[in-house]
């Protein structure tokens, strides 16, 4: 399974990379295939590569939802734990 990702331009390196803030940690990705970035910009991420650009209401819907199935995630774990004797 493929994952695209938003996250939030933090600093513009050089034409073709920049710093991205992905979940509180900052990792420098390519912008090459993005035209006219600027700091506070969110994209959509994918293996390292920005691949788009996402309106910021959008992109919260996004990473709202992400940490939903998160919480989901954790809460199902914690059942399947609970049931289990070991």
């Amino acid at each position: 399974m493929c994952l695209a990702i938003p996250v939030r331009i933090e600093r513009l390196i050089d034409a073709q990379h920049a710093i991205a803030d992905i979940g509180g940690v900052r990792k420098q990705i390519n912008i090459a295939l993005v035209d006219d970035l600027q700091v506070g910009d969110y994209v959509i991420l994918h293996v390292g590569y920005a691949l788009n650009k996402l309106d910021p209401e959008e992109a919260a819907r996004t990473l709202a939802l992400f940490e939903q199935l998160g919480r989901l995630q954790a809460a199902q774990d914690a059942a399947r734990a609970a049931e289990d004797p070991a």
